[in-house]
């Protein structure tokens, strides 16, 4: 089956060169040119993974990420050529995976696409079936399945936020570092600086607290990381 990518940018001259490089790696390109065109496809097709612009005129693309959202966790690589923190913190807030900031590398945005495939989709397929579920309560975490439910209602998570909560799920009491977070779920080695780790936590705490009446899941142990309590 074709992966489908759905490269959303008014210059048409990145979108092409996106596709070009995406194509030569064997994945099916989709382009839309604005924020309500991307929408639309979204809609009517299926869609593996978003090429993001944030710079486009009518929608931009925070506001196509927030709407993006609302429906699905389709993983989505947010690009810019604003390369301040506050710029990449908005990106991640508002519900990107990963950013790249313009001008970029085409084969690190090849790279980046390859990894966050792999931890939505192919990743899943590799945890033996005892490792699929994990019950905390009332949340329930099916990772063959992808969801995450409280009480039988659904939590959306994206990837990212998922395999955060996966990770420390599945070794409660163990407190977990920024660094080892990062490199564990994004696959790459940590950078000083970094703070998309404790971007998505935040929202992953958010959504978690928002359906468990309050309750705390996730504890911070100050100056050490991140833990679920046994």
């Amino acid at each position: 089956m074709d992966t489908n990518i759905l490269i959303v940018d008014d210059d048409s001259k990145i979108a092409q060169l996106i596709e070009i490089y995406l194509k030569n790696e064997g994945y099916r390109s989709v382009k839309a040119i604005n924020g309500f065109e991307a929408l639309d496809i979204m809609d009517s097709q299926l869609i593996h993974l978003v090429i993001l612009d944030v710079m486009m005129p009518g929608m931009d693309g925070l506001q196509v990420c927030l709407k993006i959202r609302e429906k699905q966790i389709t993983p989505i690589l947010m690009l810019s050529a604003k390369d301040g923190d506050m710029d990449k913190i908005t990106g991640l807030i508002s519900g990107a995976d990963d950013y790249m900031v313009k001008p970029f590398n085409p084969m690190e945005m090849v790279a980046r696409v390859k990894s966050l495939l792999r931890r939505a989709y192919f990743s899943l397929q590799m945890s033996p079936p005892s490792e699929h579920l994990i019950r905390l309560h009332s949340l329930q975490i099916d990772k063959q399945s992808h969801s995450v439910t409280v009480g039988g209602k659904v939590v959306r998570l994206t990837p990212i936020e998922f395999g955060i909560l996966f990770l420390l799920a599945s070794h409660l009491g163990r407190v977990f570092n920024s660094e080892e977070i990062f490199e564990l779920i994004w696959k790459e080695k940590y950078y000083e600086s970094n703070n998309s780790v404790t971007v998505h936590m935040s929202r992953l705490r958010e959504k978690l607290e928002k359906e468990m009446d309050g309750e705390k899941l996730i504890h911070t142990v100050w100056g050490v990381g991140y833990k679920i309590e046994s």
